[in-house]
Protein backbone atom coordinates (compact mmCIF):
# COMPACT_ATOMS: atom_id res chain seq x y z
CA UNK A 1 0.00 0.00 0.00
CA UNK A 2 1.61 3.31 -0.90
CA UNK A 3 1.57 5.93 1.58
CA UNK A 4 -1.60 7.96 0.33
CA UNK A 5 -3.44 5.07 0.06
CA UNK A 6 -2.55 4.26 3.51
CA UNK A 7 -3.40 7.90 4.54
CA UNK A 8 -6.47 8.28 2.80
CA UNK A 9 -7.74 4.72 4.52
CA UNK A 10 -6.72 6.43 7.71
CA UNK A 11 -8.28 9.45 6.39
CA UNK A 12 -12.07 7.87 5.88
CA UNK A 13 -11.90 6.40 9.44
CA UNK A 14 -11.47 10.04 10.98
CA UNK A 15 -14.14 11.10 8.86
CA UNK A 16 -16.25 8.46 9.65
CA UNK A 17 -16.33 8.70 13.06
CA UNK A 18 -16.89 12.79 12.62
CA UNK A 19 -19.99 12.19 10.78
CA UNK A 20 -21.15 9.77 14.20
CA UNK A 21 -19.97 12.88 16.57
CA UNK A 22 -22.46 15.14 14.28
CA UNK A 23 -25.10 12.90 14.36
CA UNK A 24 -24.91 13.27 18.43
CA UNK A 25 -25.34 16.89 17.55
CA UNK A 26 -28.43 16.22 15.64
CA UNK A 27 -30.03 14.20 18.00
CA UNK A 28 -29.54 16.77 20.38
CA UNK A 29 -31.01 19.21 18.95
CA UNK A 30 -34.11 16.70 17.65
CA UNK A 31 -34.62 13.87 19.42
CA UNK A 32 -32.92 13.70 22.74
CA UNK A 33 -34.23 14.00 26.09
CA UNK A 34 -34.00 17.48 28.07
CA UNK A 35 -32.47 15.46 31.01
CA UNK A 36 -29.49 13.58 28.73
CA UNK A 37 -27.86 17.00 28.85
CA UNK A 38 -25.16 16.42 30.96
CA UNK A 39 -24.69 12.95 30.02
CA UNK A 40 -24.52 14.27 26.14
CA UNK A 41 -21.70 16.61 26.99
CA UNK A 42 -19.80 14.17 27.90
CA UNK A 43 -19.96 12.11 24.98
CA UNK A 44 -19.66 14.72 22.93
CA UNK A 45 -16.14 15.07 24.95
CA UNK A 46 -15.36 12.04 24.35
CA UNK A 47 -15.83 11.69 20.63
CA UNK A 48 -13.76 15.21 21.06
CA UNK A 49 -11.12 13.65 22.03
CA UNK A 50 -10.97 10.70 19.84
CA UNK A 51 -10.88 12.74 16.71
CA UNK A 52 -8.86 15.25 17.87
CA UNK A 53 -6.15 12.36 18.81
CA UNK A 54 -6.08 11.37 15.34
CA UNK A 55 -6.14 14.51 13.96
CA UNK A 56 -2.57 15.57 15.46
CA UNK A 57 -1.41 11.69 15.65
CA UNK A 58 2.61 12.29 14.29
CA UNK A 59 2.01 9.06 12.44
CA UNK A 60 -0.40 10.85 10.53
CA UNK A 61 2.26 13.73 9.83
CA UNK A 62 4.48 11.09 8.95
CA UNK A 63 2.34 9.82 5.97
CA UNK A 64 1.33 12.83 4.98
CA UNK A 65 4.77 14.15 4.17
CA UNK A 66 5.91 10.82 2.28
CA UNK A 67 2.57 11.32 0.27
CA UNK A 68 3.41 14.73 -0.51
CA UNK A 69 6.58 13.42 -1.86
CA UNK A 70 4.88 11.10 -4.34
CA UNK A 71 1.22 12.33 -5.10
CA UNK A 72 -0.14 13.18 -8.79
CA UNK A 73 -3.08 14.07 -10.09
CA UNK A 74 -5.22 17.05 -8.67
CA UNK A 75 -8.00 14.83 -6.95
CA UNK A 76 -4.78 13.58 -4.44
CA UNK A 77 -3.04 17.15 -4.50
CA UNK A 78 -6.36 18.61 -3.38
CA UNK A 79 -7.04 15.70 -1.03
CA UNK A 80 -3.35 16.22 0.70
CA UNK A 81 -3.83 20.07 0.47
CA UNK A 82 -7.17 19.80 2.86
CA UNK A 83 -5.59 17.08 4.96
CA UNK A 84 -2.12 19.37 5.30
CA UNK A 85 -4.41 22.25 6.35
CA UNK A 86 -6.57 20.21 8.79
CA UNK A 87 -3.54 18.83 10.30
CA UNK A 88 -1.47 22.20 11.00
CA UNK A 89 -4.17 23.61 12.67
CA UNK A 90 -5.18 20.49 14.76
CA UNK A 91 -1.89 20.36 15.91
CA UNK A 92 -1.48 23.81 17.05
CA UNK A 93 -4.74 23.30 19.14
CA UNK A 94 -3.76 21.17 22.97
CA UNK A 95 -6.28 18.27 23.56
CA UNK A 96 -7.37 19.33 26.45
CA UNK A 97 -8.66 22.65 25.10
CA UNK A 98 -10.73 20.70 22.11
CA UNK A 99 -12.02 18.13 24.61
CA UNK A 100 -12.91 20.72 26.72
CA UNK A 101 -14.67 23.10 24.38
CA UNK A 102 -16.51 19.90 23.09
CA UNK A 103 -17.68 19.59 26.62
CA UNK A 104 -18.70 23.35 27.13
CA UNK A 105 -20.38 23.76 23.76
CA UNK A 106 -22.67 20.61 24.41
CA UNK A 107 -23.66 22.22 27.77
CA UNK A 108 -23.97 25.65 26.53
CA UNK A 109 -26.33 24.98 23.79
CA UNK A 110 -28.70 23.51 26.11
CA UNK A 111 -28.15 26.62 28.67
CA UNK A 112 -29.06 28.70 25.56
CA UNK A 113 -32.62 26.74 25.12
CA UNK A 114 -33.78 27.57 28.14
CA UNK A 115 -32.55 31.57 28.49
CA UNK A 116 -34.36 31.85 25.24
CA UNK A 117 -37.64 30.29 26.33
CA UNK A 118 -36.74 32.16 29.27
CA UNK A 119 -35.76 35.92 27.47
CA UNK A 120 -33.11 35.83 30.39
CA UNK A 121 -29.76 36.40 28.52
CA UNK A 122 -28.33 36.82 32.64
CA UNK A 123 -28.60 33.02 32.77
CA UNK A 124 -26.79 32.49 29.74
CA UNK A 125 -24.04 35.18 30.01
CA UNK A 126 -21.96 33.39 32.39
CA UNK A 127 -21.99 29.77 30.23
CA UNK A 128 -20.77 32.58 27.29
CA UNK A 129 -18.08 34.03 29.27
CA UNK A 130 -16.75 30.67 29.19
CA UNK A 131 -17.15 29.92 25.59
CA UNK A 132 -15.82 33.38 24.86
CA UNK A 133 -12.67 32.67 27.22
CA UNK A 134 -11.83 29.23 25.48
CA UNK A 135 -12.48 30.68 21.80
CA UNK A 136 -9.76 33.08 21.91
CA UNK A 137 -7.35 30.63 23.61
CA UNK A 138 -8.26 28.32 20.47
CA UNK A 139 -7.94 31.58 18.15
CA UNK A 140 -4.52 32.61 20.26
CA UNK A 141 -3.27 28.72 19.30
CA UNK A 142 -4.40 29.02 15.97
CA UNK A 143 -3.02 32.66 15.07
CA UNK A 144 0.50 32.35 16.32
CA UNK A 145 0.27 36.09 17.20
CA UNK A 146 -1.96 37.52 14.19
CA UNK A 147 -5.75 38.64 14.61
CA UNK A 148 -7.35 36.35 16.78
CA UNK A 149 -10.73 36.40 14.34
CA UNK A 150 -8.87 35.90 11.30
CA UNK A 151 -8.04 32.70 12.87
CA UNK A 152 -11.56 31.42 13.81
CA UNK A 153 -12.77 33.06 10.30
CA UNK A 154 -10.51 31.06 8.35
CA UNK A 155 -12.41 27.33 9.72
CA UNK A 156 -15.01 28.45 7.70
CA UNK A 157 -13.64 30.83 4.57
CA UNK A 158 -10.03 29.55 3.68
CA UNK A 159 -8.16 32.76 2.88
CA UNK A 160 -10.60 35.32 3.94
CA UNK A 161 -9.66 38.01 6.49
CA UNK A 162 -11.86 40.73 8.31
CA UNK A 163 -10.29 43.18 5.95
CA UNK A 164 -11.65 41.37 2.55
CA UNK A 165 -15.17 41.89 4.59
CA UNK A 166 -14.75 45.18 5.86
CA UNK A 167 -14.48 46.14 2.52
CA UNK A 168 -16.99 44.35 1.38
CA UNK A 169 -19.53 45.59 3.50
CA UNK A 170 -18.81 48.83 3.04
CA UNK A 171 -19.33 48.51 -0.25
CA UNK A 172 -23.01 47.11 0.29
CA UNK A 173 -24.16 48.59 3.29
CA UNK A 174 -25.30 52.27 1.86
CA UNK A 175 -26.79 50.37 -0.71
CA UNK A 176 -28.60 48.23 1.37
CA UNK A 177 -30.02 51.34 3.38
CA UNK A 178 -30.65 52.71 0.67
CA UNK A 179 -33.29 50.38 -0.63
CA UNK A 180 -34.54 49.46 2.19
CA UNK A 181 -35.71 53.15 2.85
CA UNK A 182 -37.41 53.20 0.11
CA UNK A 183 -39.20 49.68 0.68
CA UNK A 184 -40.50 50.40 3.80
CA UNK A 185 -42.50 53.37 2.55
CA UNK A 186 -44.55 50.60 0.58
CA UNK A 187 -47.50 48.67 1.67
CA UNK A 188 -46.65 45.00 2.17
CA UNK A 189 -49.33 42.10 1.98
CA UNK A 190 -49.05 40.12 4.08
CA UNK A 191 -50.87 36.78 5.21
CA UNK A 192 -53.68 36.77 7.59
CA UNK A 193 -55.18 33.61 9.70
CA UNK A 194 -54.08 30.13 11.08
CA UNK A 195 -52.00 27.03 8.40
CA UNK A 196 -52.78 23.72 10.05
CA UNK A 197 -49.03 22.00 11.07
CA UNK A 198 -48.94 18.88 9.79
CA UNK A 199 -50.23 20.40 6.31
CA UNK A 200 -47.36 22.83 6.60
CA UNK A 201 -45.08 19.95 6.98
CA UNK A 202 -46.81 17.99 4.01
CA UNK A 203 -46.03 20.60 1.85
CA UNK A 204 -42.55 21.45 3.16
CA UNK A 205 -41.89 17.66 2.52
CA UNK A 206 -42.88 17.95 -1.19
CA UNK A 207 -41.10 21.00 -1.51
CA UNK A 208 -37.51 19.37 -0.30
CA UNK A 209 -38.54 16.92 -3.08
CA UNK A 210 -39.17 19.67 -5.69
CA UNK A 211 -36.02 21.14 -5.26
CA UNK A 212 -34.25 17.71 -5.32
CA UNK A 213 -33.62 17.00 -2.13
CA UNK A 214 -33.93 12.95 -2.13
CA UNK A 215 -35.61 11.50 1.42
CA UNK A 216 -34.40 8.30 0.91
CA UNK A 217 -30.83 9.45 2.10
CA UNK A 218 -32.06 12.04 4.58
CA UNK A 219 -34.87 13.21 6.94
CA UNK A 220 -36.78 16.03 7.74
CA UNK A 221 -37.70 17.18 11.61
CA UNK A 222 -38.22 19.90 13.59
CA UNK A 223 -35.66 21.82 15.72
CA UNK A 224 -35.79 25.72 17.42
CA UNK A 225 -33.30 26.55 14.56
CA UNK A 226 -33.23 24.54 11.35
CA UNK A 227 -30.52 23.39 10.45
CA UNK A 228 -28.32 20.72 7.91
CA UNK A 229 -26.70 18.17 9.36
CA UNK A 230 -24.09 14.91 7.76
CA UNK A 231 -23.27 14.54 4.00
CA UNK A 232 -23.12 11.85 1.24
CA UNK A 233 -25.88 9.20 1.87
CA UNK A 234 -26.78 10.59 5.36
CA UNK A 235 -27.51 14.15 4.72
CA UNK A 236 -30.53 15.67 7.60
CA UNK A 237 -32.50 19.07 7.89
CA UNK A 238 -34.91 20.56 10.09
CA UNK A 239 -37.30 22.87 9.68
CA UNK A 240 -39.75 24.59 12.02
CA UNK A 241 -43.82 25.27 12.18
CA UNK A 242 -45.55 28.77 13.19
CA UNK A 243 -49.22 28.45 12.29
CA UNK A 244 -49.26 31.89 11.89
CA UNK A 245 -46.52 32.27 9.25
CA UNK A 246 -46.51 29.13 6.87
CA UNK A 247 -43.38 30.70 5.08
CA UNK A 248 -41.00 29.98 8.22
CA UNK A 249 -41.45 27.09 7.63
CA UNK A 250 -41.02 26.67 3.97
CA UNK A 251 -38.91 28.56 3.40
CA UNK A 252 -36.61 27.33 5.83
CA UNK A 253 -37.10 24.25 4.26
CA UNK A 254 -36.09 25.15 0.51
CA UNK A 255 -32.90 27.07 2.75
CA UNK A 256 -31.96 24.15 4.04
CA UNK A 257 -32.24 21.60 1.09
CA UNK A 258 -29.63 23.94 -0.18
CA UNK A 259 -26.90 22.80 2.09
CA UNK A 260 -28.58 19.39 2.16
CA UNK A 261 -28.46 18.93 -1.93
CA UNK A 262 -24.98 20.58 -2.12
CA UNK A 263 -23.30 17.18 0.63
CA UNK A 264 -25.53 14.97 -1.72
CA UNK A 265 -24.69 15.97 -5.00
CA UNK A 266 -20.67 15.78 -3.93
CA UNK A 267 -18.88 13.30 -6.58
CA UNK A 268 -19.40 9.88 -4.48
CA UNK A 269 -15.51 9.20 -4.80
CA UNK A 270 -15.03 11.84 -2.66
CA UNK A 271 -17.40 10.37 0.51
CA UNK A 272 -15.99 9.95 3.75
CA UNK A 273 -12.92 12.03 2.99
CA UNK A 274 -12.39 16.28 3.14
CA UNK A 275 -13.41 16.73 -0.41
CA UNK A 276 -16.25 14.72 0.40
CA UNK A 277 -18.20 18.03 1.82
CA UNK A 278 -19.01 21.80 1.22
CA UNK A 279 -16.06 23.49 0.75
CA UNK A 280 -16.72 26.25 3.08
CA UNK A 281 -19.66 28.00 4.23
CA UNK A 282 -19.93 30.94 2.34
CA UNK A 283 -19.98 28.53 -0.58
CA UNK A 284 -22.29 26.10 1.43
CA UNK A 285 -24.62 29.35 1.81
CA UNK A 286 -24.52 30.16 -1.82
CA UNK A 287 -26.50 27.21 -2.17
CA UNK A 288 -29.05 27.46 0.34
CA UNK A 289 -29.74 31.10 -0.58
CA UNK A 290 -29.86 30.86 -4.53
CA UNK A 291 -32.14 27.93 -3.75
CA UNK A 292 -34.54 30.08 -1.09
CA UNK A 293 -34.51 33.38 -2.88
CA UNK A 294 -32.96 33.75 -6.07
CA UNK A 295 -35.17 30.81 -7.32
CA UNK A 296 -38.03 29.86 -4.53
CA UNK A 297 -38.96 33.54 -4.02
CA UNK A 298 -38.74 34.44 -7.93
CA UNK A 299 -42.02 35.57 -9.26
CA UNK A 300 -42.38 32.64 -11.49
CA UNK A 301 -41.94 30.00 -8.88
CA UNK A 302 -44.59 31.71 -6.55
CA UNK A 303 -46.72 31.74 -9.09
CA UNK A 304 -46.56 27.84 -8.84
CA UNK A 305 -46.29 28.22 -5.41
CA UNK A 306 -49.81 29.81 -4.68
CA UNK A 307 -51.47 27.02 -6.33
CA UNK A 308 -50.11 24.60 -3.85
CA UNK A 309 -50.46 26.58 -0.78
CA UNK A 310 -54.20 26.87 -1.79
CA UNK A 311 -54.88 23.34 -2.52
CA UNK A 312 -53.50 23.25 0.78
CA UNK A 313 -54.95 25.64 3.02
CA UNK A 314 -58.14 27.00 0.68
CA UNK A 315 -58.35 30.54 0.23
CA UNK A 316 -56.16 32.66 2.66
CA UNK A 317 -56.71 36.12 2.00
CA UNK A 318 -54.30 36.69 -0.88
CA UNK A 319 -56.32 37.12 -4.13
CA UNK A 320 -54.00 36.39 -6.89
CA UNK A 321 -50.59 35.45 -7.72
CA UNK A 322 -49.16 38.96 -8.31
CA UNK A 323 -50.26 39.63 -4.32
CA UNK A 324 -48.70 36.44 -3.45
CA UNK A 325 -45.46 37.21 -5.06
CA UNK A 326 -45.37 40.57 -2.91
CA UNK A 327 -46.40 38.67 0.42
CA UNK A 328 -43.64 36.56 0.18
CA UNK A 329 -41.05 39.16 -0.67
CA UNK A 330 -42.46 41.70 1.75
CA UNK A 331 -39.99 44.10 3.65
CA UNK A 332 -40.98 44.70 6.84
CA UNK A 333 -39.59 45.90 10.37
CA UNK A 334 -38.35 42.50 12.40
CA UNK A 335 -35.92 41.43 14.84
CA UNK A 336 -35.00 37.93 14.02
CA UNK A 337 -32.24 37.37 10.80
CA UNK A 338 -33.75 34.35 9.69
CA UNK A 339 -37.24 35.66 8.88
CA UNK A 340 -35.61 38.52 7.09
CA UNK A 341 -36.41 39.90 3.88
CA UNK A 342 -33.45 39.85 0.91
CA UNK A 343 -32.88 43.78 1.24
CA UNK A 344 -32.29 43.49 5.10
CA UNK A 345 -30.65 40.16 5.64
CA UNK A 346 -27.02 41.38 5.27
CA UNK A 347 -27.85 44.12 7.68
CA UNK A 348 -28.47 41.09 10.09
CA UNK A 349 -25.32 39.76 9.87
CA UNK A 350 -22.85 42.87 9.66
CA UNK A 351 -24.33 43.65 13.43
CA UNK A 352 -23.23 40.12 14.26
CA UNK A 353 -20.21 40.04 12.62
CA UNK A 354 -19.03 43.29 14.16
CA UNK A 355 -20.32 42.05 17.98
CA UNK A 356 -18.52 38.80 17.65
CA UNK A 357 -15.36 40.22 16.41
CA UNK A 358 -15.73 42.79 19.71
CA UNK A 359 -16.01 40.00 21.46
CA UNK A 360 -13.10 38.11 20.35
CA UNK A 361 -10.44 41.22 20.56
CA UNK A 362 -11.81 41.91 23.97
CA UNK A 363 -13.53 45.28 23.00
CA UNK A 364 -16.45 44.25 24.51
CA UNK A 365 -17.52 41.99 27.25
CA UNK A 366 -20.05 39.24 27.45
CA UNK A 367 -21.51 41.21 30.25
CA UNK A 368 -22.17 44.10 28.30
CA UNK A 369 -22.78 41.81 24.71
CA UNK A 370 -26.99 42.27 24.98
CA UNK A 371 -26.74 46.26 25.77
CA UNK A 372 -24.51 46.45 22.82
CA UNK A 373 -26.78 44.60 20.76
CA UNK A 374 -30.21 46.29 21.73
CA UNK A 375 -27.86 49.76 20.96
CA UNK A 376 -26.98 48.60 17.36
CA UNK A 377 -30.29 46.99 16.77
CA UNK A 378 -31.95 50.07 17.54
CA UNK A 379 -29.58 52.29 15.25
CA UNK A 380 -29.65 50.16 12.16
CA UNK A 381 -33.18 49.32 12.34
CA UNK A 382 -35.11 52.00 13.97
CA UNK A 383 -36.73 49.89 16.13
CA UNK A 384 -35.87 48.86 20.49
CA UNK A 385 -35.67 45.01 21.03
CA UNK A 386 -38.25 44.17 23.29
CA UNK A 387 -37.09 41.00 24.67
CA UNK A 388 -33.68 38.76 24.42
CA UNK A 389 -35.40 36.02 22.16
CA UNK A 390 -35.89 38.65 19.63
CA UNK A 391 -32.37 40.46 20.03
CA UNK A 392 -29.36 38.67 21.93
CA UNK A 393 -30.76 35.10 21.86
CA UNK A 394 -31.91 34.37 19.01
CA UNK A 395 -29.36 32.68 17.06
CA UNK A 396 -27.79 29.25 18.40
CA UNK A 397 -24.32 30.35 16.96
CA UNK A 398 -22.47 31.37 19.76
CA UNK A 399 -23.67 29.04 22.47
CA UNK A 400 -21.90 26.55 20.07
CA UNK A 401 -18.69 28.15 19.52
CA UNK A 402 -19.65 28.79 16.28
CA UNK A 403 -17.72 32.56 16.09
CA UNK A 404 -16.34 33.61 12.92
CA UNK A 405 -19.62 32.21 11.29
CA UNK A 406 -22.22 34.63 10.70
CA UNK A 407 -20.02 36.64 7.86
CA UNK A 408 -20.34 33.37 5.94
CA UNK A 409 -24.49 34.18 5.27
CA UNK A 410 -23.24 37.59 3.78
CA UNK A 411 -20.60 35.62 1.42
CA UNK A 412 -22.56 33.32 0.20
CA UNK A 413 -25.62 36.16 -0.72
CA UNK A 414 -22.69 37.27 -2.58
CA UNK A 415 -22.01 34.03 -3.92
CA UNK A 416 -25.20 33.59 -4.64
CA UNK A 417 -25.93 36.90 -6.97
CA UNK A 418 -22.56 36.00 -8.86
CA UNK A 419 -24.24 32.18 -9.60
CA UNK A 420 -28.01 33.46 -10.50
CA UNK A 421 -26.52 35.55 -13.36
CA UNK A 422 -24.57 32.70 -14.88
CA UNK A 423 -27.63 30.57 -14.12
CA UNK A 424 -29.89 32.60 -16.16
CA UNK A 425 -27.28 32.78 -18.79
CA UNK A 426 -27.35 28.95 -18.47
CA UNK A 427 -31.01 28.36 -18.77
CA UNK A 428 -32.58 30.94 -20.94
CA UNK A 429 -36.20 29.01 -20.24
CA UNK A 430 -35.92 29.03 -16.35
CA UNK A 431 -38.77 31.15 -15.64
CA UNK A 432 -41.13 29.06 -17.86
CA UNK A 433 -39.53 25.90 -15.58
CA UNK A 434 -40.21 27.78 -11.91
CA UNK A 435 -43.56 28.31 -13.05
CA UNK A 436 -44.46 24.78 -13.61
CA UNK A 437 -42.57 23.61 -10.35
CA UNK A 438 -39.62 22.07 -12.60
CA UNK A 439 -36.20 22.84 -10.22
CA UNK A 440 -34.06 20.07 -12.58
CA UNK A 441 -32.08 21.69 -14.89
CA UNK A 442 -31.98 24.72 -12.23
CA UNK A 443 -30.26 22.30 -9.66
CA UNK A 444 -28.52 20.37 -12.23
CA UNK A 445 -26.48 23.32 -13.38
CA UNK A 446 -25.60 23.92 -9.66
CA UNK A 447 -24.97 20.49 -8.80
CA UNK A 448 -22.54 20.44 -12.10
CA UNK A 449 -20.89 23.73 -11.91
CA UNK A 450 -20.53 23.76 -8.19
CA UNK A 451 -21.73 20.87 -5.61
CA UNK A 452 -20.04 17.92 -7.33
CA UNK A 453 -16.46 19.38 -6.50
CA UNK A 454 -16.88 19.07 -2.97
CA UNK A 455 -13.49 20.49 -1.94
CA UNK A 456 -11.73 20.12 -5.05
CA UNK A 457 -11.10 24.14 -5.70
CA UNK A 458 -10.22 26.84 -3.54
CA UNK A 459 -13.74 28.56 -2.29
CA UNK A 460 -13.43 31.79 -4.26
CA UNK A 461 -11.91 29.69 -7.14
CA UNK A 462 -15.64 27.59 -7.14
CA UNK A 463 -17.60 30.64 -7.60
CA UNK A 464 -14.67 32.06 -10.18
CA UNK A 465 -15.22 28.56 -12.22
CA UNK A 466 -19.14 28.39 -12.27
CA UNK A 467 -19.45 32.08 -13.41
CA UNK A 468 -16.64 32.96 -15.57
CA UNK A 469 -15.22 35.58 -13.05
CA UNK A 470 -13.87 36.40 -9.67
CA UNK A 471 -16.86 36.56 -6.91
CA UNK A 472 -17.84 39.87 -6.16
CA UNK A 473 -20.57 41.98 -4.52
CA UNK A 474 -22.18 44.27 -7.60
CA UNK A 475 -24.46 41.04 -8.86
CA UNK A 476 -26.33 40.79 -5.97
CA UNK A 477 -26.79 44.32 -5.25
CA UNK A 478 -27.77 44.64 -8.97
CA UNK A 479 -30.43 41.61 -8.44
CA UNK A 480 -31.98 43.39 -4.69
CA UNK A 481 -32.18 46.67 -6.23
CA UNK A 482 -33.74 45.41 -9.75
CA UNK A 483 -36.47 43.12 -7.89
CA UNK A 484 -36.82 45.46 -5.34
CA UNK A 485 -36.97 48.89 -7.20
CA UNK A 486 -39.92 46.67 -9.25
CA UNK A 487 -41.72 45.77 -6.09
CA UNK A 488 -41.48 49.19 -4.40
CA UNK A 489 -42.21 51.34 -7.53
Amino acid sequence: MSAYDDLMARERETQALAQVAGRLGWDQETMMPRGAADQRAEESGAMQAVLHARRVDPARGDVLAEAEEKATGAVARAQLRHIRRDYERAVKVPGDLAVALARLTSRAQGQWAEARAADDFAAFAPVLSEVVRLKREEAAALSAGGALYDALLEDYEPGMGAAKLDAMFAEMRPRLVALRAAALEVAWPKLEGRFDRAAQLALSQKLAQVFGYDLSRGRLDLAVHPFSSGSGDDVRITTRVSEVDPFNCFYSTIHEVGHACYEQGIDPAYRLTLLGQGVSMGVHESQSRIYENQLGRSRAFCGWLYGQMRDAFGAFGIADEDGFYRAVNRVHRGYIRTEADEVQYNLHVMLRYDLERALMTGDLAVTDLEAAWNDRFAADFGTPVDRASNGVLQDVHWSVGLFGYFPTYSLGNVYAGCLHAALRDAVPGLDAQLAQGDLQEATAWLRDTVQQHGGLYEPAEVIARACGAAPRAEPLLAYLEGKFGALAG
